[in-house]
């Protein structure tokens, strides 16, 4: 990187911009990044892989190594629904709770409330438009997994049932690539087998229309506060599909 290189604003980060120059992202810092970087140092040394190096916080940020590779944006590509991409994400997943089971950074601060049981530190936000791919279409690769800000203690169902709702997928919206209701419940099962839950079917459907209520309750607070109307829609759609979920139990 050299000092004419200037920051270039990556597609997506729909709360917060995200920009680039050369290796390095730039990241909306908070009172929260220094519990997050720690956490992710320390699944790190634990050996999980990637995991984009944190490097500290500057006056304009919060500077994180760039992992190269593809992030989906929605309409998903069709190529996100492969069998073999529920796998990768399951044990990505579970390698991130084995990773932050029992540790929890002194005088931790975290943006969004934790949940009991605290079994370990959920990313809040694993899905497919925060995981990087090798950009194989025909053998879709997951190289790494991005946007920890959010984070928190909690059980490790909060994880698995958000991750579910995404890629099995249980949303709610027009996706003539997606798989469609008749396969849910194989690709469900075959999601909890990658990452070797115990879950219930009840337990993690519970959990999924709980998740969903409290995002619809983060979008409506960001909503208010930024003044974007856009995810006062956003937040309908999850309380429509917490309900809806919350049958399939």
């Amino acid at each position: 990187m050299t000092p004419a290189e200037a920051w270039v604003r990556l597609h997506g980060g729909n709360v917060t911009p995200v920009l680039r120059r050369g290796d390095t992202v730039l990241r909306v810092a908070g009172a929260w990044t220094p519990t997050v970087h720690a956490v992710m140092r320390h699944a790190r040394r634990a050996g999980m892989a990637g995991i984009p190096e944190p490097r500290g916080v500057g006056e304009r940020g919060e500077p994180l190594e760039y992992i190269p590779g593809v992030v989906p944006a929605y309409p998903m590509p069709s190529w996100v629904w492969h069998d073999s991409v529920l796998d990768q994400a399951a044990r990505m997943l579970r390698a991130w709770h084995d990773a932050t089971a029992g540790f929890i950074p002194r005088g931790a601060v975290w943006r969004l409330a934790g949940h009991e049981p605290a079994e370990a530190v959920c990313h809040n936000d694993f899905a497919p438009h925060n995981l990087v791919f090798d950009g194989d279409e025909d053998r879709p690769r997951i190289v790494g997994v991005i946007d920890f800000d959010t984070m928190s203690p909690g059980p490790r169902v909060w994880d698995v049932a958000y991750l579910a709702y995404r890629l099995v997928p249980y949303l709610d919206e027009t996706d003539d690539r997606s798989p469609g209701p008749a396969r849910r419940n194989e690709r469900l099962e075959r999601l909890l087998s990658a990452y070797g839950a115990g879950f219930t079917r009840a337990e993690l459907f519970a959990t999924m229309s709980r998740r969903l209520i409290e995002l619809a309750d983060f979008s409506d607070g960001l909503a208010a506060r930024d003044g974007r109307p856009e995810l006062r829609l956003h937040a309908r759609m999850y309380r429509d599909d917490a309900a809806r979920v919350a049958r399939e139990a």
